[in-house]
């Protein structure tokens, strides 16, 4: 299954490319952009397989926290918190319907501006400013595993309460594999659904 989640930026960078609004970039140009860390712009592949449905969401987390900076303020680490414990309770961000009966089996974050404190933080910190230094730093990537008792009722994903927890998120750069094939769709607030 995972196989399937790290072929789609690969396989459906024609479809994203073409279905962007931005057709004053050259081909070569819109291609390149999709893996590059844009503000207000978040990638989301999903892949349905059986019974099985997963999800990779990679962000900038500015688009999420509203800076990108390690948090050193009460008010900076109050905000991590409570974006790391929306994202560790995914079930309403991405509008699954309850007649599939998706239960989570695995949640994982990553993101240098969730580390821990002392040494290890520092740590991080270096990474952080390495991944700075690549141009990769400060983004957040999450993903989650569920477990579909009847996946047929999964007709796809509604990001709109995505769109609403992160409003820093303009638009989100989504792909699919399911049960009809493969396809790209650029959401955005108000066009926030894509089928399987």
């Amino acid at each position: 299954m995972r196989h399937l989640l790290l072929a789609l930026p690969f396989a459906l960078l024609p479809v994203i490319a073409h279905a962007d609004e931005h057709h004053h970039h050259d081909h070569h140009d819109e291609h390149a952009s999709l893996g590059s860390h844009e503000h207000g712009v978040a990638q989301l592949d999903a892949a349905l397989e059986g019974t099985v449905l997963e999800i990779e969401l990679r962000s900038p987390a500015i688009n999420l926290l509203g800076f990108e900076h390690a948090a050193n303020s009460a008010e900076d680490k109050r905000k991590v918190a409570d974006v790391r414990a929306q994202l560790e309770q995914p079930g309403r961000l991405f509008g699954l319907s309850a007649e599939a009966g998706c239960k989570l089996d695995e949640a994982r974050l990553e993101s240098p501006l969730f580390a821990g404190k002392g040494h290890e933080h520092e740590h991080e910190h270096e990474h952080e400013h390495e991944q700075h230094d690549a141009g990769t730093h400060s983004d957040v990537h999450a993903h989650y595993r569920y477990d579909c008792s009847t996946p047929d009722a999964l007709t796809g994903l509604d990001l709109r309460a995505l769109f609403e927890a992160f409003p820093g998120t303009e638009k989100i750069q989504a792909q699919v594999i399911g049960p009809n094939g493969q396809q790209g769709k650029l959401l955005r607030a108000k066009q926030a659904q894509i089928t399987f």
